[in-house]
């Protein structure tokens, strides 16, 4: 897969525009509640081992962040849960509201080594029953939770210190701005926001066209918000937020990517006989291109 260029065709063909029309047009227009949540659920509500086959011990399917380029996974994402804590100047008893929690560790690591009361909000069952679950074990349930809840219908409310990891791409175009405005709306006049973006480079490569419509169809459907920087920028803005600073974290995230393909590989005998083949490979080509 690392030498995908050599043996791989980029040649746009007619499956392409079927999907653009059947399906990637519709859910970039419509992108309802009722919509979002079965093509989330579908992904996110499969069992955890499943993930659990490449995202490691810490279950956390974002990029993480390599201070000397050889720590193990576990290490790196806990460098990471650190750099979103530090980066939000995050204080005992502020109330942190993680929006696309996943599977929790962001709020058992932040309730624990941060002392903030923190919230959770995700879309499928299975991550926030795991993340209540995680966030016991820790020793940390009387400052932290998990609900399950569409992020429309999160309570108005205000929150010290606000984190958006990866979850923003999947609100859509259509609806991106908006979300915007919204946690503008729950931020404190003195709060901070981390948001961190999967994203693409600006302009058409087609080599990036044929990677995005394979991850739509098969692997994030419905994530049609993974846009260049300066259209995050300009939206964040709109909505009347300061930046204060922006960091390219594409290094690292290939880096991670990287040791879930291993991790994956590894499992190769317990995916095939849990999911089958074509679940397997569909993830083997996943992580192996994205890398």
């Amino acid at each position: 897969m690392q030498n995908r260029l050599t043996y791989f065709s980029y040649d746009l063909v007619g499956h392409h525009a079927q999907f653009v029309f059947q399906k990637f047009i519709p859910q970039l227009v419509i992108h309802s509640k009722k919509q979002d949540e079965r093509i989330v659920r579908d992904h996110y509500d499969r069992r955890n081992d499943f993930f659990g086959g490449f995202l490691g011990e810490r279950m956390i399917y974002t990029s993480a962040f390599f201070l000397n380029g050889k720590e193990s996974l576990t290490e790196a994402q806990d460098n990471k849960l650190d750099l979103v804590c530090q980066k939000l100047q995050l204080k005992p008893g502020e109330r942190l509201l993680d929006i696309g929690c996943g599977w929790g560790t962001l709020l058992a690591h932040s309730a624990k080594y941060y002392g903030s009361d923190s919230t959770g909000v995700t879309i499928a069952q299975a991550g926030a029953d795991y993340a209540n679950a995680q966030i016991e074990a820790w020793g940390v349930k009387e400052t932290a939770r998990a609900w399950r809840m569409d992020y429309r219908a999160i309570p108005q409310d205000k929150y010290d210190k606000i984190s958006c990891l990866e979850m923003a791409e999947h609100v859509g175009v259509k609806y991106f701005q908006r979300f915007m405005n919204q946690i503008h709306g729950l931020l404190k006049d003195d709060g901070l926001f981390y948001l961190q973006i999967a994203g693409l480079k600006a302009g058409l490569h087609k080599e990036s066209l044929i990677w995005g419509a394979f991850m739509n169809e098969y692997i994030f459907p419905g994530a049609d918000a993974s846009m260049p920087l300066s259209f995050v920028v300009a939206r964040l803005e709109k909505a009347g937020f300061e930046i204060h600073s922006v960091e390219n974290v594409g290094i690292h995230y290939s880096q991670t990517i990287q040791l879930w393909y291993d991790n994956w590989m590894s499992n190769r005998d317990a995916v095939y006989n849990e999911y089958g083949q074509w679940w397997y490979r569909c993830w083997e080509i996943f992580l192996g291109w994205s890398v």
